[in-house]
């Protein structure tokens, strides 16, 4: 159920005591969000659940940092990184997000993801560095 979402230039934020929390199976199939996550991203728990982590997938994200995420995380290391998320609505907002994989017998078997409310100055940062990633991914 990938929905083609026009974004737009409305940044949504949510106060500095507000967690974003999400789980997935081992492929990054959202099987749980909290209501917090489900309100800041604009749709319903039916429609997140069984659906790509990446329907969150602002295009302004470069993608060598998701593939750094990846990279990452299947090592059964934890990754943080600041992330711009598109709204369903449109909208974006950014998150302070730690993914940690979820461990079983020594084996990955999902991912949970903790996010918070950034800093101006770390929006600032990875809005910059993203710009730079961007134009060369595209060059």
């Amino acid at each position: 159920m990938k929905v083609q979402v026009q974004p737009t230039d409305i940044e949504h934020t949510f106060s500095d005591d507000t967690f974003l929390v999400s789980k997935t199976d081992p492929r990054g199939i959202i099987t749980y969000a909290n209501t917090t996550f489900i309100h800041m991203c604009g749709y319903s728990e039916m429609e997140l659940l069984k659906q790509p982590h990446n329907i969150v997938r602002h295009p302004d994200m470069p993608k060598a940092a998701f593939k750094d995420l990846w990279d990452t995380v299947e090592t059964g290391k934890e990754w943080h990184g600041i992330v711009k998320n598109l709204r369903k609505d449109g909208g974006f907002y950014w998150v302070d997000a730690t993914v940690t994989p979820t461990m079983v017998d020594g084996k990955i078997v999902g991912y949970m993801s903790v996010r918070r409310k950034p800093t101006r100055k770390q929006i600032d940062d990875a809005a910059a560095l993203y710009r730079t990633m961007i134009a060369e991914e595209r060059s």
